[in-house]
């Protein structure tokens, strides 16, 4: 095995699944909090795998999901506020 692979695991389990809890309990805003970090942690290690297999093109899903994971949250931000 690799750094790489290391990498990835000790992301999956040291990063991810604290972020998986997160999102999943408490109050609005704190899942809110635990779904930005669990974005920042799955783009992490989708690029450490891309480097792992050596294959440039796997790049394209950390890309898009950094892109995306932003207005996303802003959306999931505005669902947040109550209606009048």
């Amino acid at each position: 095995m690799t750094p790489w692979i290391f990498g990835s695991i000790a992301l999956i389990v040291g990063g991810f699944a604290p972020a998986l809890w997160l999102s999943s309990r408490g109050k609005p805003e704190m899942r809110l909090v635990g779904l930005e970090f669990a974005a920042v942690v799955t783009i992490l290690i989708l690029t450490l795998l891309a480097k792992q297999y050596g294959r440039t093109s796997f790049l394209i899903v950390p890309l898009a999901l950094a892109v995306a994971s932003f207005p996303g949250s802003l959306v999931f931000a505005r669902l947040l506020v109550p209606r009048r």
